[in-house]
């Protein structure tokens, strides 16, 4: 489980209308979570909050009951992040950078090459970072997600990039995780190919969560609401975190 215990977050704390998470408190449990709304609302900032990759200004985050910023590595050994844009060391190879995730994690280094061949990358790994295109990139991060099952996976906007066959793998790799009991968190403006999956729904309005757990079991209204929310509407029959 992944808690935001009045967090709040701005990227420039001189101007209290920029603000983006304000006083927040959420509980995610297992299963997968679809975060969707229009861009700037606060999508890929919340994620990089949860991952650890910024800090808040306020409050405070634990992963599996684990402070994320006191207890960093008992909170984040289960945790794997999936950023929006694949920005890797341009100069390291793709086996190195999996083997140091292999290191952190503790995983065996022949996890690396399973891990690669899963994403299609297998004959890649004596690559630099440089010489791969944009999607071959978005594959090797999915390829470090993946070594040793973490049980959080936040991933923003996975999809994005990846030809047809991965795509299809990457979705049976994410259904088959969170039935696992994984949580899952994924940002994607596109819902469709999550929504079947999606035990709830999460978006961000003026500072505040909005969760709407569970989601409706007919797929039309599931549909018909996740649209909504990911253009930016907010439902008066859905429930306000409190701040």
């Amino acid at each position: 489980m992944i808690r935001f215990l009045g967090v709040s977050f701005s990227y420039r704390p001189d101007r209290p209308r920029e603000t983006v998470l304000a006083g927040v408190d959420l509980a995610l449990p297992a299963g997968l979570t679809l975060v969707v709304g229009p861009n700037g609302c606060g999508k890929s900032t919340l994620l990089r909050l949860a991952a650890g990759v910024e800090p808040p200004d306020d409050g405070r985050i634990e992963v599996d009951g684990h402070d994320l910023w006191t207890a960093e590595v008992a909170a984040r050994a289960g945790l794997a992040f999936v950023p929006e844009q694949p920005d890797l060391t341009p100069y390291a190879t793709v086996a190195e950078i999996l083997d140091l995730v292999c290191a952190l994690r503790g995983e065996p280094p022949d996890s690396a090459a399973r891990a690669l061949a899963a994403v299609g990358l297998d004959g890649l790994a004596k690559r630099s970072v440089r010489e791969l295109s944009l999607g071959q990139r978005r594959k090797a991060m999915l390829a470090a997600a993946r070594i040793g099952n973490p049980g959080n996976l936040l991933l923003d906007e996975p999809l994005e990039s990846l030809d047809r066959a991965a795509r299809a793998g990457t979705l049976a790799w994410i259904e088959s995780r969170h039935a696992a009991g994984a949580l899952v968190l994924v940002a994607a403006h596109d819902v469709e190919p999550f929504a079947a999956a999606a035990a709830r729904a999460l978006t961000v309005r003026d500072g505040r969560c909005l969760l709407v757990d569970p989601l409706p079991g007919d797929p039309a209204a599931r549909d018909r609401l996740l649209e909504r929310l990911a253009g930016g509407e907010t439902p008066p029959d859905v429930f306000r975190l409190p701040r």
